[in-house]
Order: structure tokens, then sequence, then C-alpha cells
């Protein structure tokens, strides 16, 4: 006997990529897209725009402002993702153990890339791991790639403080040598980069992915194409560096004015990004300054650099559960759907209000 009612999403639903449907049903859980028999008056009926739950592929749950945050705080906060849509986390670095999570059937799925990897005084204190010795990054990466969930996440630049801007953390070598490990153990690495002198070690390394990559030049775009690099902009993050900047201005003006050129031609930079054909990636960076369940304004900011509402919203759904290794959903997978009144690739606002979300077959939000 089924332990959830019958749904009935009814209007359109996008499963992926040229797959449209006008119903699609969820029984215990999974979707059909077959009619079932013996539909009772207990069938929930939906009608609306449906796509596969939403990813933010980088997003800190357990981290806060000052660090490490409480359980019930990470718990709140992998609510308010839910809630935003997101069903799908890919934790870009956090310093708590969020394993509990899993065995909850009301919270998202999470991808966990272990702690951040980095060096002392070249990060923020409380959010990663630093390694005194650089050349244990290769041997702390195969660490987090076993506990993880097949990614690791590399702080790649940062702030020197003696030279007054951004400077990388680690040799080409070193990097060279992480990336194997990571590999090795078959996970992927994302890397932190704000900074243009990162990146060619990084590519040149065998990196999978790039976080932020404000840095990115014309040429080593096309060598991001090349390889196949993903890249998550962060535009809500990145939108901050003016703030950033005005912070530093007085005790670190080279560092300020890189900040300030970057926050100045974010929406530039991400067009370039998209035009040259770089897989974009959507993730808000919440966790830190950002609160989560900032999806919808992650996905705007995108829209507003010049990237198509469409293309958005593929990247912000099924395009990059496929990417993840979680697929595209089809009939007999897992019912992960969000719901909305209108179709968010017409228009990007519609994702800031969901009308349903729905999370391994249930309703979740409403609640019915």
């Amino acid at each position: 006997m089924s332990q959830q009612p019958v749904l009935h999403i009814h209007g359109h639903v996008t499963l992926g990529d040229g797959r449209e449907f006008g119903d699609v049903w969820v029984e215990d859980g999974v979707i059909t897209l077959t009619r079932p028999s013996g539909l009772s008056a207990e069938t929930v009926h939906i009608e609306g725009f449906a796509v596969p739950g939403l990813v933010d592929v980088h997003a800190h749950v357990g981290l806060g402002p000052g660090g490490p945050v409480s359980a019930e705080e990470a718990r709140a906060q992998a609510i308010a993702d839910r809630d935003s849509g997101v069903l799908l986390v890919r934790d870009a670095g956090s310093p708590i153990d969020t394993r509990w999570m899993d065995v909850r059937d009301d919270l998202p799925r999470i991808l966990r890339c272990g702690q951040h990897l980095a060096r002392p005084k070249r990060y923020l204190r409380g959010f990663g791991r630093e390694l005194e010795t650089p050349d244990d990054l290769a041997g702390a990466v195969a660490e987090e790639a076993a506990a993880g969930d097949g990614w690791v996440k590399i702080v790649a630049d940062w702030i020197d403080r003696d030279g007054g801007d951004l400077a990388p953390l680690w040799s080409t070598a070193q990097l060279t040598a992480a990336v194997a490990a990571a590999h090795a153990e078959a996970a992927r690495v994302t890397a932190h980069t704000f900074a243009t002198e990162a990146i060619d070690g990084l590519l040149a390394a065998g990196v999978d992915c790039l976080e932020h990559g404000t840095g990115l030049t014309d040429p080593q775009i096309d060598e991001v194409v090349r390889r196949g690099v993903a890249v998550t902009p962060t535009l809500l993050q990145v939108g901050q560096f003016d703030v950033i900047a005005a912070q530093a201005l007085a005790k670190y003006p080279t560092y300020a004015a890189r900040m300030r050129r970057m926050h100045r031609r974010r929406y530039r930079h991400v067009a370039a990004l998209h035009e040259a054909g770089v897989r974009l990636l959507v993730g808000t960076d919440a966790g830190g300054t950002i609160r989560h369940g900032q999806i919808a304004a992650e996905c705007a900011e995108l829209v507003t650099a010049g990237v198509p509402a469409s293309e958005v919203v593929a990247a912000a759904s099924w395009r990059t559960r496929s990417y993840l290794g979680f697929g595209e959903l089809v009939d007999g997978s897992a019912a992960d759907l969000v719901v909305y009144a209108a179709d968010p690739r017409v228009n990007i606002a519609v994702l800031r209000s969901p009308l349903a979300v729905i999370l391994r077959g249930a309703v979740i939000s409403p609640a019915v």
C-alpha cells in the first residue's frame, strides 16, 4: 500500500532538455509517466510548471559568518535551501559533520567536499583545514576525498598580507600532485580562486571546476573550454567585492583596487564565459556572509549578466544534476521536483515563488 498520496502534476513538466510532458504522476515516491490505476480522492493534484529540483553547487551547510554553527542552525540552513527549491546541494566546504542529515527525508540531498584546504593565515580563520606544510596538500586531499562525496575543495589563492594583494597558496607541482591524489580516490577537485595568477597552475594540474573564477583572462577562458572545466561564478558573492574593497582600502590599497576592478566587470566577465561556451554552474556561496535560500537571486544575477533565462534554469536544475552524477529524472526516478505558477525559462523571477516543493515524492512545501 502506498505510504504517500499519489501526486498528479498537470500543466507542463520539464524533466530535461527536450523532455516535456503535460502530466506526470508520483506514486510511492517515484515518478511515473503512466497514469496509475485506482486513483482516489486522496490524490493530490498540483497544476503548474514543474522542473527537477534545483541545485546549489556552492553552499556551506554548517558554516556561518564566524565559522562553525550548531547542528540546529545547520538544519535551518538546509531547510532554507529546500524551501527555495534547492533539493541537491554540493557543500563546498564545511567545518562540521553534517552526515546525520542523510537520514532525514525532509532535508535536501548533500554532496560534501569535506573541509576547505588552505594555508595558515591565508584564508578565513575557522573556515577550513590549514596545512602548515604546503607539500602536505596531496595527502590532505586524499584524506578529504576518502571522507567526502566525490569532491574536494582547495583554496587556490587569497590575500597575502605581506604583499598586500591576492597571491597563490600552492605551486603547480603541489597542485598537480593534489589533483592526482583526488582522482586516484575517484574524486573531483574544485578550487576557490579570485586571482588570475592561480589559474594557469590549476589548469595545468587538471582541476575539474573553478569557484568564482573572477581572474580568468580570455586566453585562460579558452583553455577552460578546451579542458571542459566548469565554473561557478557566484555573482552574489562577487557583488560584495566593492564592500570588501572599502574595508581593505586603508591597509591594502592594491588588493582593494583589484577587488573593485573585478566587481565592476563581473557581468561582462560572466557574459564572456557564457559566450565562450564554458559550463556554468549555479552557486550562491551561502553560509558565510550570504544567507541560505538565495538560489533565485543568484539565477537572476546570471540573467542580468546576459545568460539566457532558459540556460540558467537548465544549469540550476537538470543539467547540473547530471554533471554531479544524479542524472536526469526519468520514469522510475525518485521524485524531486519544484512546481511554479509559470515558466521560469521565460521569466527568471518566477523562481522566487515555488508553488510546491516535492522531495523524495512528498510535498514538503506547502504541506498537504
